[in-house]
């Protein structure tokens, strides 16, 4: 049976009863909600030639950070390429195969043609978004969502998700007014979009309005944080706004209880844990055996090859803890990979060695390489991936590195 999902695009091989589960969940991924898997697995059990929600679990699995779950997406490709399909669905499967392929840029190509034919199908519309916000590429994902955005009205199921996307994309672009604008309209037709909240923690981060950041996030915390895949990360966003005030208990506070309470092996959470102790660290030290745990976790990602973001924050936890053994290993490892025909390649010669290479500088007291190689990267930082937010942290290293530069400077002078 052939039936219309909740925007009018046509699916195969589901029931009404399955396409009602794929439909919650495709709301809870769009919203950032958890319960994905259970409502997924509902709908392949009610219509198991259903196609979409295997796209759907091929899609979940790869916009993670993690190789080994992008790599659980090869047998769910699989089981979907077995079953019939219409030509929308065969075009998510072939974005599919393209990542898992390596081939980002490729996907995304294919994602473009689909939502060109198909501007309401929000589930590619979040996939491309995701992948264009990995690959850094700003000023696609800012015109990806407004391209699609006259086929969508507010009648029709996750609009709010679209406003939101379209909201974080104006705001990385910088254009921090209008974004604050359609995550508010966003908020009206859903007060608990936690994506919009998240809009505008880091529409406060930019502006450099911690006071009002605080403020926010605490009056909506509910909304961002019960039943959300994204807590640890909107309690990475609260920690900065401490930081900003310069609350550095505050903010080590947040790390124990809430960023690094439960340990989490997942990539995201190792890098907002990452980067938060890395700046408290450049204010107060004494933080026990925090950085061991991080190195640890870290660790075993040394021979990933996948992510020069996830390369990067493994360096600080490296550096961090003075596991200096496990830092070289990196660096062999990014020596190795810079020479492969691969997009992890491309992103390493660009940017990862040297990134990862300045905080190693950083972390052994050789501030005048630490400058010379951050101050190389910033025309190319965004290709990193990760938001403006995220990327600061090389921001914020190399504006330390200067000024520990500039005492020892005036401690010579004092001294000659």
């Amino acid at each position: 049976m052939n039936l219309l999902d909740d925007r009018g695009c046509s699916v195969t091989g589901a029931t009404c009863g399955a396409l009602a589960a794929y439909e919650g969940a495709l709301a809870a991924f769009l919203g950032w909600r958890a319960g994905v898997d259970a409502r997924l697995d509902i709908a392949m059990r009610e219509a198991p030639a259903f196609v979409m929600p295997l796209v759907l679990k091929a899609w979940q699995l790869i916009c993670r950070r993690d190789l080994r779950q992008v790599r659980l997406a090869r047998p769910v490709l699989a089981r979907a390429a077995a079953l019939a399909s219409n030509r929308r669905e065969r075009m998510h499967l072939g974005a599919i195969a393209a990542v898992l392929a390596d081939d980002y840029e490729g996907a995304k190509a294919r994602l473009g043609e689909l939502l060109r034919e198909h501007p309401r199908d929000a589930l590619a519309l979040q996939v491309a978004h995701a992948l264009d916000h990995v690959t850094g590429d700003e000023a696609q994902m800012r015109h990806r969502v407004a391209s699609v955005l006259p086929a969508w009205s507010a009648d029709l199921p996750g609009y709010h998700a679209i406003l939101s996307m379209h909201a974080f994309s104006l705001e990385e672009s910088g254009q921090y007014q209008r974004a604050k604008e359609v995550a508010l309209t966003a908020l009206a037709l859903d007060p608990h979009d936690v994506r919009a909240h998240h809009a505008m923690a880091h529409i406060f981060e930019m502006t450099e309005d911690a006071d009002a950041g605080l403020d926010w996030m605490h009056r909506h915390v509910a909304a961002w944080s019960d039943g959300t895949v994204v807590a640890t990360h909107c309690w990475w966003h609260l920690a900065l706004f401490h930081l900003a005030r310069a609350e550095w208990s505050h903010a080590l506070a947040l790390y124990d209880h809430r960023v690094r309470s439960g340990h989490s092996l997942e990539i995201s959470d190792l890098i907002d844990a990452t980067a938060l102790l890395w700046r408290i660290d450049l204010h107060r030290g004494d933080l026990g055996l925090r950085w061991a745990e991080l190195a640890a976790a870290w660790a075993s990602h040394i021979d990933d090859r996948f992510c020069s973001f996830n390369d990067l924050h493994a360096a600080l936890a490296f550096v961090g803890a003075r596991e200096w053994s496990l830092a070289r290993r990196l660096e062999c490892a990014l020596v190795d990979a810079q020479a492969k025909p691969t997009r992890h390649g491309a992103s390493t010669r660009e940017l990862g060695l040297a990134a990862c290479r300045a905080m190693m500088a950083f972390g052994r007291g050789d501030h005048p390489l630490a400058v010379t190689l951050l101050a190389s990267l910033p025309a190319l930082a965004h290709r990193l991936g990760g938001s403006h937010a995220q990327r600061d942290v090389l921001h914020v290293t190399l504006r330390e590195a200067v000024e520990r530069l500039c005492v020892a400077a005036c401690r010579s002078l004092q001294s000659a």
